[in-house]
């Protein structure tokens, strides 16, 4: 689990020339909170679905081969056949 407090979070995003700035000021600072507060500040205010905001950082690798991690992954959450 991951703080997820956007009230805390949201002077992150201050940007002179945009609503939302897509980064964070300070990398240190709950980056993966942050970028779901900025997925769900773009949601269509009547949106009444469920989210998520899977943070995979990068690919994962073995043997120098990339493993497909974050495919596979969402086909599970997604219950796809084979997963």
């Amino acid at each position: 689990p991951l703080l997820y407090a956007p009230e805390l979070l949201v002077s992150e995003f201050d940007s002179k020339v945009a609503d939302m700035k897509n980064s964070v000021k300070d990398r240190g600072n709950a980056q993966t909170s942050c970028a779901g507060h900025f997925i769900e500040e773009h949601l269509n205010a009547s949106y009444e679905g469920g989210w998520m905001h899977v943070d995979m950082a990068g690919p994962s690798t073995k043997n120098e081969r990339s493993t497909g991690y974050g495919v596979g992954f969402v086909l599970s959450l997604l219950g796809a056949k084979e997963f």
